[in-house]
């Protein structure tokens, strides 16, 4: 079986959703990916630019694997860093390699636009996450913090 990497690009609506569908039910969280989904101006605004990027894997047809991640632009040198946001795989198609196939993509748009680092988060106790970004990468332990914008 081959499996096909794509980026998503305007016009992508209906894989945009289905990867939506991927990650909701590989994350365990309906709601967030599913219950207040943007409209179909949104979604093509957002595939039409450059510095969100939204990678699938297809087998067969079938959405098996996503990623989805921006270029941030640095301000200290001309260059970008590139973070990934989310990676899922589909439960039944895990352990063959899609997930770093996903990551490689993204690398490989990174190298083209000039950026130095892939980067992405992994929470604790995620140990398949952790063992993957750990065999692709160096780990950094940091701590996160989230600011809510709404208590200005």
């Amino acid at each position: 079986m081959s499996i096909t990497m794509r980026h998503l690009k305007a016009g992508d609506s209906d894989l945009f959703r289905k990867m939506l569908d991927l990650f909701g039910a590989a994350f365990d969280d309906e709601i967030t990916y599913g219950a207040n989904r943007p409209d179909e101006i949104y979604v093509a605004h957002l595939l039409a630019n450059p510095a969100f990027i939204a990678l699938v894997a297809i087998e067969e047809g079938e959405l098996v694997g996503a990623l989805a991640g921006y270029e941030l632009p640095k301000f200290e040198q001309a260059r970008s860093e590139f973070y990934i946001y989310d990676l899922a795989v589909d439960e039944k198609s895990r352990r063959r390699g899609i997930a770093t196939a996903l990551v490689d993509a993204m690398r490989a748009i990174a190298k083209v636009r000039g950026g130095s680092v892939v980067f992405v988060q992994a929470d604790h106790g995620d140990d398949p996450a952790i063992a993957l970004y750990s065999k692709l990468g160096n780990r950094e332990d940091v701590l996160h913090f989230d600011i809510p914008a709404d208590t200005v």
